[in-house]
């Protein structure tokens, strides 16, 4: 069993608008992601819909699937495919982290169908495993700067949506969760 915490969702945003950024127009709330070695991503939370705890073992490995996809989790009675984020986007694998946890940290992610394009709304779930979850940011979406191509790994290209440079300096790459969901194995 796992421990889990919702993340508000576009259907029930749980927004404080005091915390608001003065031009709140085109700001956008993001999870801010922590992957090793020293890298620092943000996801959506309009894509995310929970974060679980998951007990060392609860993964069940798949065999003949790519490395970066770590098995499989029953998630509240339906199968949620696993996958290594940092390992997906070119960092080392989680199983060569010297870490020594008995827990896994996982955020489902939960992309929509465009309605317009389907007379059949569907949705898609996947597991993505990070280090840890750190906090919630609030971003102005037209701050977001696309990458430059000498800095990013071919790894990391297909799922970066841009970085945000925050006033303190530090830089945070921003991913795309519906590419993350479209570089899925098809079955």
């Amino acid at each position: 069993m796992s421990d889990t915490l919702s993340l508000p969702n576009r259907l029930s945003p749980i927004i404080d608008t005091r915390a608001l950024p003065p031009s709140s127009n085109a700001s956008e709330q993001f999870l801010r992601l922590h992957l090793i070695p020293d890298t620092t991503a943000l996801l959506p939370i309009q894509q995310l819909i929970e974060v679980l705890t998951i007990p060392i073992g609860q993964i069940v490995p798949i065999a003949h699937i790519p490395s970066w996809v770590m098995g499989v989790y029953n998630w509240r009675g339906e199968i949620l495919w696993m996958v290594d984020l940092g390992h997906r986007i070119g960092l080392p694998p989680w199983h060569q982290q010297k870490m020594g946890i008995s827990t896994h940290t996982a955020v489902v992610l939960h992309i929509r169908s465009d309605q317009r394009t389907s007379t059949n709304s569907k949705s898609q779930m996947l597991g993505l495993v990070v280090n840890r979850v750190e906090d919630i940011e609030w971003c102005n979406s037209d701050l977001i700067q696309s990458p430059l191509s000498v800095s990013i790994t071919p790894q990391l290209a297909p799922f970066l949506r841009g970085y945000w440079l925050k006033s303190t300096g530090e830089m945070l790459i921003v991913i795309d969760g519906k590419a993350i969901m479209a570089g899925m194995p098809k079955a």
